[in-house]
């Protein structure tokens, strides 16, 4: 675990066991914020995965601390525009395909999966893949939140090689790569994505007893679970999340321009949040690339990546998807700091904002307001 710049580690919840369909709930509502806008919507993620653990049973959760030789884990994940993955469902084929060809290409069985990314229907739907499939969840995942690029990733900050990747489309065609590096794993990722409609699923980066901890940020499905609790239960959830979070909230307004395009299997674009109330006369936009990717306001940076911004539902506190924001709405926007691991100098290569071709520099995220 990287320590923060005082010092200090970060504060970790208390680690789930296992996770239910009555859990469902509180998952994907944590996962919708800690997406950031992407990893896709989660209506109907929280739908499936609730349905197939009623069929199936709970699923164990394991720590990283809890891994032993005989473990092996594999990343799973949709990847592509989370504006397609509304019109095209995934197939229940689809997970069992990526575990057959991963355990084939791995030369062993895998034994747990776990989140390419916490945020969005990739941080829910794993919890349904692996009770089908029958195998443990990793109780942590690869971002801490959700990125839109396979460079952007913890393992890959950490220096750990990704030995292979597998992806499977909805109709079935299936594709094995072992790339020299993860920038052109991102190519022919992309390429294939876009080849299949927008929007596939794949495993990748196994990981061992030996190769996780360090290169997997901890306990995340645990702490989603704790920040969707705060939400459902509280009187003021926008609130109650940005305390539980850490959080600022940056403006809440209404949302006034929605600029959003999909191309190269990603949506592109930014949107523009008129101040109400204490508010009212400020203006501030979000630049997006699937994921919340800046927030701006007279020419200032409030925040951006890798440091999370989040786009709630001002009287539900629940998170809007980059594909579900709508000209009208009345939102809130916090910010919080990101894992310690996305601010060491190879985080910030990978997913700082000149990453995204911003010609801007990195400024942590600090929390302003307390209650």
């Amino acid at each position: 675990m990287v320590p923060h710049p005082d010092g200090s580690t970060p504060t970790l919840v208390p680690a789930l066991t296992e996770v239910g369909p009555e859990d469902v709930p509180a998952l994907a509502a944590g996962a919708a914020i800690f997406g950031t806008g992407g990893g896709g919507a989660v209506h109907n993620a929280s739908r499936i995965v609730e349905r197939t653990l009623r069929d199936f049973g709970p699923v164990q959760l394991i720590g990283v601390e809890e891994l032993s030789e005989d473990d092996a884990v594999i990343m799973m994940s949709g990847v592509g525009a989370p504006t397609v993955g509304i019109e095209m469902l995934s197939s229940t084929a689809q997970p069992e395909t990526l575990l057959r060809e991963a355990q084939r290409t791995l030369g062993r069985k895998i034994t747990a999966i776990m989140p390419a990314e916490i945020g969005g229907s990739n941080g829910v739907s794993p919890l349904g893949w692996a009770a089908r499939l029958g195998v443990k969840v990793l109780d942590a995942d690869g971002m801490g939140r959700a990125f839109p690029e396979a460079t952007m990733i913890s393992p890959n900050v950490a220096g750990v090689r990704c030995e292979f990747s597998v992806q499977a489309d909805v109709v079935g065609n299936v594709e094995v790569r072992r790339p020299i590096d993860l920038k052109w794993l991102e190519r022919h990722a992309r390429a294939g994505v876009v080849a299949s409609g927008g929007i596939v699923m794949a495993a990748h980066y196994p990981l061992s007893a030996d190769t996780a901890p360090g290169a997997v940020i901890p306990r995340t499905i645990s702490r989603a679970v704790s920040v969707g609790q705060a939400l459902l239960t509280a009187s003021s959830p926008v609130s109650a999340v940005a305390d539980v979070l850490g959080a600022d909230t940056l403006i809440t307004g209404k949302i006034v321009d929605v600029a959003r395009r999909t191309e190269g299997g990603f949506v592109r674009g930014s949107l523009t949040i008129a101040g109400t109330g204490s508010d009212r006369g400020r203006l501030q936009r979000i630049e997006l690339q699937n994921e919340n990717l800046v927030a701006l306001e007279d020419g200032e940076v409030l925040a951006s990546v890798p440091d999370l911004i989040s786009i709630l539902d001002a009287e539900t506190g629940h998170a809007i998807s980059t594909e579900m924001i709508r000209f009208g709405q009345r939102v809130a926007v916090i910010a919080w700091a990101c894992d310690p691991l996305w601010r060491t100098d190879r985080g910030l290569e990978l997913a700082g904002p000149r990453a995204f071709g911003y010609d801007l520099p990195y400024v942590p995220f600090e929390r302003k307001s307390t209650r």
